[in-house]
């Protein structure tokens, strides 16, 4: 339900946070501008319905507060619920990755590998909490307004696999978690996620920002997509593939379930790739 339905005048939550325009549609709920009524700075403020089937708002504001001061992180500011909904106050962000390529097209390699090493830090950081984040697209990645800054938003999927010290076993799942566009090949498998299959998923964003599009985009049908994904690696010189994100997309592949990434080798992969463009130029 739309919370300013049926209203004239603008919603106050928290009597300080004035709702002003929504800015996104999410599965379970809307995010809205705000502004707060006491310093005037705007806000985002995500939404549930009370009466949702499902509770994912709490849960994402308990895993934001643990992440707290961690990298690329944004800080919740409020969460609490009147008679029609939950709502959590974070900061307000710029653009996603997925805007910016909808108004840039395509991003130059260089650029796309600084992007990469600056998710693989988020990446690390929310790792070694504990956590994977199990939807990892462009759309979840927000810049903020000065356009220098990260930041890894929509943690309702995150799930814990530390459990009594202990990673979670591997096991078959239900369903595929994620976007069909960015999931990792276990998810289309339906195997238990862990923390290679954010770093996948993290591969095909970068190709997509290379690119400007995923080949396939416009496809519906699940095997097709896992065929792709699956043969994606063995692509020639005649794709517009960069070497350096296939042997990314590789290595990763090759984690083993539990195993730890070594996300600061990858890092130096692009690093270095960074330097030979720059002494090619």
């Amino acid at each position: 339900m739309d919370i300013h339905e049926n209203t004239k005048q603008r919603k106050i939550i928290n009597n300080k946070y004035l709702v002003l325009d929504k800015i996104n549609n999410g599965c379970f709920g809307n995010i809205y501008k705000g502004i707060n009524k006491l310093t005037h700075k705007y806000v985002a403020i995500k939404t549930e319905p009370i009466n949702s089937e499902f509770t994912f708002l709490k849960n994402e504001t308990k895993i934001y507060n643990l992440l707290k001061g961690s990298i690329g992180i944004p800080s919740v500011k409020w969460f609490g619920k009147d008679n029609e909904c939950y709502y959590m106050v974070l900061d307000l962000l710029g653009l996603s990755l997925q805007e910016i390529i909808q108004n840039k097209g395509k991003l130059p390699l260089i650029l796309v590998l600084k992007i990469g090493i600056i998710i693989l830090d988020i990446l690390n950081t929310l790792h070694n909490k504990g956590f994977i984040h199990r939807d990892i697209k462009p759309h979840n990645f927000l810049l903020n307004k000065d356009m220098n800054q990260i930041f890894l938003v929509d943690l309702g999927f995150c799930k814990k696999y530390i459990i009594n010290n202990e990673h979670r076993p591997m096991k078959n799942t239900y369903n595929m978690v994620g976007s069909k566009n960015y999931a990792s090949i276990n998810s289309h498998k339906c195997i238990e996620l862990s923390r290679r299959d954010d770093l996948e998923s993290l591969g095909y964003i970068l190709l997509f920002l290379y690119n400007g599009f995923l080949e396939w985009n416009h496809i519906n049908n699940e095997e097709q997509i896992l065929t792709i994904k699956e043969n994606i690696i063995y692509k020639t010189k005649e794709t517009n593939y960069p070497d350096v994100l296939l042997e990314f997309i590789k290595h990763v592949r090759f984690i083993k379930y539990n195993e730890q990434p070594n996300y600061y080798f990858i890092m130096e992969m692009f690093t270095e790739k960074i330097h030979k463009l720059k002494n090619e130029k």
